[in-house]
């Protein structure tokens, strides 16, 4: 009996920017009723290959079949019609215009006269047969991250697409939400429809995918079964050589409190409370997780303790000094390290080099100036000292940071932050963007400074990180603090639940168990 032929086969693809190969060579094959992953760390060209698939970029060689037809993409219009859709990490959405006007906005068949009814209920039987739970009639803007993300599935379900490609689709969801969209999934795989999953996580992937291919530098290394490889495995795809995931001691034993919130509020970009009566204690040899979707006061509790963030209400309180209204300067005086997730917009000076950068925070201290002007020599000579012991690895020190690799700068942002041996450390999503090595590099600095005594507050939407890292775990929602657990002692079902609203009855606390 003969097999169907492949529904999406592409053919020795490959892709150069300015001389710099993004693909080279790649074969892929993805069949409808499967789920295909595509492996690989950042830089690996997994969304290249995909923006070549979707018509974004045109291949500097190679073929495309769909369905044992070749094809030529000229626009992502091409794509759309050969039954293609792509479900982007950051939605297309327009936020004022409701559910069914997303879904249905620039579909050449739509009629000049819309029949909302007949519009509405067509939408209501895809979401019904994929278990998608949406209600047509609201505005995007009333929308959870989970819900848009499921609009956008519809829209691409509405088109007419058979094969549907995910870009890091957890990336901001709760572990509930993850768990919908992958049974979402399977029934679409059950459809006959091929889904494309690109993704980082190994954990998700052991979980949905049917085939996997992994790349590496541009390079496809492996096509495999799920069922013929384990974690371990992709990881030494990924990264080329044996990588050991490091286990560390649950076992913690805090010292005295460095940092303590009381009840602290303050305001939102949007002029809304951002931290409602937050209280927080972090002490120190410990690491303390923030949990949290994205965009529920992560951003404020930061800033607010890092001096960037005014208070409206509340106090914070460093070690026995009470600080009422923090500024950039007394937090770092204070031992305040803070490692934002924006790190070439708020962390570093993306136009300076690695010298003036490194001595961005503490330029008028004596050890690198002399009366008015910086000693250069010294600063030097101190970069290149700091560089060598966290072995930051940086031809030009020179350079502009902004030539540098996510990796690199956010060894440089680490290495400046960590080098005055600081109290405590404010980490924003220090692993976003990164590949496994320079994650691991991350985490094992942070390891170093717990145990080195230092306080920790780990802000991550990466619940695996959390639970890898932490001795505590608070969650935020909607700038509050829903509880807080020891992490041995709970579950990511558990910590789920407070991200979605749900406030744990008791919290933990070092003074209630002493």
């Amino acid at each position: 009996m003969q097999q169907d032929p492949a529904l999406v086969h592409m053919i020795g693809i490959s892709k150069s920017f300015a001389g710099f190969p993004a693909n080279t060579n790649i074969d892929l094959e993805v069949r409808a009723g499967e789920i295909h992953a595509i492996l690989g760390e950042n830089g690996a060209g997994k969304s290249t290959l995909m923006n070549i698939l979707t018509g974004l970029y045109k291949a500097d060689s190679g073929q495309i079949f769909i369905n044992g037809k070749k094809v030529f993409f000229h626009s992502p219009k091409d794509a759309i019609a050969a039954g293609i859709g792509m479900i982007h990490q950051h939605f297309r959405l327009v936020s004022s215009l409701s559910v069914s006007d997303n879904i249905i906005l620039g579909h050449p068949d739509v009629p000049f006269i819309l029949n909302k009814r007949d519009i509405h209920n067509t939408i209501l039987r895809s979401a019904e047969e994929f278990s998608i739970a949406v209600d047509p009639s609201l505005f995007i803007s009333q929308l959870s991250v989970g819900e848009q993300q499921r609009v956008e599935i519809l829209k691409a379900l509405y088109r007419g697409s058979e094969i549907l490609i995910l870009d890091e689709p957890t990336a901001v969801l709760t572990p509930q939400e993850a768990e919908d969209l992958f049974y979402t999934l399977k029934k679409m795989a059950r459809s006959d429809k091929a889904v494309i999953v690109i993704t980082h996580k190994l954990r998700e992937v052991m979980e949905i995918a049917d085939r996997i291919t992994v790349l590496r530098a541009g390079i496809k290394v492996s096509e495999v079964l799920r069922s013929d490889v384990d974690e371990h495995e992709l990881a030494r795809m990924m990264v080329g050589r044996d990588f050991l995931k490091k286990k560390r001691d649950k076992v913690s034993v805090p010292g005295d409190p460095v940092l303590k919130l009381s009840d602290v509020s303050v305001m939102n970009d949007k002029g809304l409370l951002g931290l409602k009566n937050v209280d927080l204690t972090i002490r120190s040899g410990e690491i303390l997780g923030i949990a949290g979707v994205a965009g529920n006061g992560q951003k404020e509790l930061c800033e607010t303790i890092a001096g960037l963030r005014p208070m409206i209400s509340g106090t914070i309180t460093i070690e026995n000094d009470v600080i009422r209204k923090p500024d950039p300067r007394t937090m770092i005086r204070k031992g305040i390290a803070y490692i934002p997730d924006d790190r070439l917009g708020t962390g570093l000076v993306p136009g300076l080099d690695v010298v003036d950068n490194m001595i961005l925070k503490d330029h008028y201290g004596q050890e690198k100036a002399q009366k008015s002007f910086i000693d250069y020599k010294r600063a030097r000579k101190y970069t290149s000292e700091v560089l060598k012991k966290y072995q930051v690895k940086i031809n030009n020190v020179n350079a502009p940071v902004k030539l540098l690799s996510g990796g690199n700068l956010q060894r440089v942002l680490f290495a400046r932050e960590i080098a005055g041996e600081p109290k405590l450390i404010v980490a924003s999503y220090p692993i976003r963007g990164l590949d496994i090595e320079a994650t691991e590099t991350v985490h094992d600095l942070l390891l170093a400074q717990k145990t080195r005594g230092a306080a920790i507050m780990l802000v991550s939407e990466d619940l695996e990180e959390i639970f890898k890292l932490a001795d505590r775990i608070a969650v935020l929602f909607d700038g509050e603090i829903m509880g807080t657990v020891k992490a041995e002692e709970s579950t990511v079902e558990e910590i789920g639940m407070m991200m979605l609203g749900s406030r744990r009855k008791e919290d933990f606390s070092y003074e209630a168990e002493h």
